[in-house]
């Protein structure tokens, strides 16, 4: 399955305590809508991503995650206790037949304070799980990084940049460990 991807684009600095009126406003500001459809969109994804977490049932998970805008394929499995981007999950895509283990963290954002200018840039990028792909337990993707076409992510790793398709990655951050694309091949020849 193959989304159409949001761009990638650079956010305000993290504004600190503002007033709860104001924190409404800009955040709503800066995605074009008005302050009372940002914070009903907000409660929204906020009770659907802990009724998810906590939830028995993966088809139930896989519903409320669609639900907060996550682009979800056919036959994922979510694990329980994942979280997906909180402020964007429209910006998290999973395609078909990925399977993420429970305790999975997918983050679309980097929103530091503004006395890191100069050293990261604040920004929304998206995360591409593709077709698949398995992220095993405790793992972290981090924003604008893909994992490719049946690649593995060895548990409690943390991916920050593109995973070759028919590959493992281990580690913080994620490492090139074994590529199996020979093996999927043959697999598939015998098919």
């Amino acid at each position: 399955m193959q989304f159409d991807l949001l761009e990638p684009h650079n956010i305000p600095f993290y504004g600190g305590d503002k007033k709860l009126g104001e924190a409404i406003k800009s955040s709503g500001a800066r995605r074009n809508m008005s302050p009372m459809h940002f914070a009903c969109r907000k409660i929204k994804n906020i009770i659907l991503a802990r009724m998810s977490y906590f939830c028995p049932l993966n088809g139930w998970r896989v519903k409320m995650n669609r639900w907060r805008g996550v682009h979800i394929g056919k036959n994922v499995y979510l694990g329980m206790h994942c979280v997906i981007d909180n402020a964007y999950p429209e910006y998290v895509y999973i395609e078909d037949d990925v399977s993420l283990a429970g305790e999975v963290t997918i983050i679309a954002h980097m929103n530091p304070y503004p006395h890191f200018e100069g050293v990261i840039e604040p920004k929304v990028a998206p995360v591409v799980i593709q077709k698949g792909a398995w992220i095993g337990v405790k793992s972290t993707i981090l924003c604008g990084a893909k994992v490719g076409e049946y690649a593995i992510v060895s548990a409690g790793s943390v991916v920050e940049k593109d995973v070759d398709s028919c590959t493992i990655v281990v580690g913080n951050p994620a490492k090139k460990k074994v590529n199996f694309s020979t093996l999927m091949k043959d697999k598939q020849n015998k098919e």
